[in-house]
């Protein structure tokens, strides 16, 4: 991995810079700005400068960007948190420690690794999605399925993703020879029946045990345990759980014999478990149990950017050999359309269209089921697009975000992905913003220079 780095408001530090090369850490100066790629801002003060260049360089989280102070005293605890909440993948001081560059190449190796199985076919292929939210909530279940053994906990609405993340936890689980994914609905567990599904029998332990028999916990010895929707289970077979989910002994129902089994755990929830513990529907000793990791996946409307990602990609998948494209018309409806059913609501609609299209051409509007069509026309599409922009600024606002920013980042979004869109072609992007082509350049060469203003690099 090769890295650009950059000193803000101060002369660069070439003993920095060999400290960095003799960890093999390959870097280069920032030639641009915004950098692109991971990299690394050296400062001696927090300002509105380093803000600024944080956002613009990590792309709301989505580059590894590391911010190093150059002295403990030139940074707030408080400070930290602001760096953190403007993109910086971790911040500390390089005094902090007697090694220093050796903690920064850790870094980036482990973060790299994380990366390249977000870019596998492993992900790719099966989790579609681009927006920063959905990549975050991937990093995380990324990094916990391949470098610890605990426990996770995956929470999100319905028809989220929940049961994929939890088979990638079980394929990136680093256990050599690892048993099978085991998964154990927990909506169809019969109360009286419990024990025997979950732990077992001995033969004769009741009417009908004409045999012995192992319960989940055996089967999923030496593989992955997944208990979905767990927020169901009543609260006295979760005090059932608590050894085995602790201890990972357990006995058969009508038997005295412990046995050991060894088994990874994930469980998965539509249910806020915090708030089920304050109405007493749900034990906190088991949460504590089964959450050493939570992953809270987001709902689509968290990430409405990937809906033409995924529609895109559930086409691919119905007709393989042939995909065929989407018109404006109809992924102007996709975008704006509401999905309480989140990525399963979508994917049906998608599947709903792709039915409906027959010939080689793109897919279009008269391919939309009739019961699906907007009835107000462009008030209703303007209705939805109205509801879509007042949600996305009353989360910014409710996170402290100013009317300055909010207007910035409106700005500059908008710009980006167009341009993206448009493959770099700032002509098509400027004719859709409605401004001139000059105009759009001018604009970003004023962010540059801004951007670029006060840092010193080598």
């Amino acid at each position: 991995m090769e890295i650009w780095h950059c000193f803000l408001g101060k002369k660069p530090d070439v003993t920095i810079l060999d400290a960095l090369s003799q960890v093999r850490l390959l870097h280069h100066a920032c030639e641009s700005f915004p950098p692109r790629g991971p990299g690394i801002v050296f400062f001696d003060e927090v300002s509105a400068q380093l803000l600024d260049l944080l956002r613009e360089a990590s792309k709301s989280g989505m580059e590894r960007v590391l911010a190093i102070a150059l002295s403990r005293t030139g940074m707030k605890p408080t400070d930290i948190w602001r760096l953190l909440g403007a993109g910086a993948s971790d911040v500390f001081a390089w005094d902090h420690s007697d090694d220093p560059a050796r903690e920064i190449a850790a870094r980036f190796e482990r973060w790299q690794i994380v990366d390249e199985i977000l870019r596998s076919p492993l992900v790719k292929d099966n989790l579609a999605g681009e927006s920063p939210a959905w990549i975050r909530s991937l990093r995380q279940i990324v990094e916990v399925a391949r470098f610890t053994d605990s426990s996770v906990l995956i929470t999100g609405e319905s028809g989220t993703g929940k049961e994929l993340f939890a088979q990638l936890v079980h394929t990136l689980d680093p256990r050599r020879n690892k048993g099978n994914l085991l998964v154990c609905d927990c909506t169809t567990i019969v109360q009286e029946l419990s024990g025997s599904e979950f732990f077992g029998h001995e033969r004769g332990a009741f009417t009908g045990a004409v045999s012995a028999r192992d319960g989940a916990f055996a089967l999923a010895d030496g593989g992955t345990l997944f208990l979905d929707e767990v927020g169901e289970l009543p609260t006295n077979l979760q005090a059932e759980l608590l050894r085995v989910t602790q201890e990972h002994t357990y006995k058969r129902v009508g038997g005295n014999s412990w046995h050991k089994t060894n088994f990874r755990l994930v469980c998965a929830t539509n249910r806020n478990l915090v708030e089920e513990q304050s109405r007493g529907r749900f034990r906190p000793d088991f949460y504590y149990r089964i959450a050493s990791w939570t992953c809270n996946l987001p709902s689509l409307s968290e990430r409405r950017e990937d809906i033409a990602v995924l529609a895109e990609y559930f086409v691919g998948q119905l007709c393989p050999d042939n995909p065929h494209e989407l018109d404006d018309a109809v992924r102007q409806y996709l975008l704006i359309r509401e999905y309480p059913g989140n990525v399963r609501d979508l994917k049906q609609l998608v599947t709903r269209i792709v039915q409906r299209h027959v010939g080689p051409g793109p897919i279009t509007a008269g391919d939309i089921p009739e019961d699906e069509r907007p009835e107000g026309g462009d008030a209703a599409f303007k209705n939805c697009y109205e509801v879509a922009l007042e949600s996305a600024v009353h989360s910014a606002l409710a996170s402290g975000v100013s009317l300055k920013e909010i207007e910035r980042a409106a700005g500059e979004l908008a710009e980006r992905i167009v341009i993206e869109e448009e493959k770099g072609n700032l002509q098509r992007a400027a004719a859709r913003l409605g401004i001139t082509d000059r105009a759009l350049q001018m604009r970003r060469a004023t962010r540059r220079h801004n951007g670029a203003g006060g840092v010193a690099s080598v």
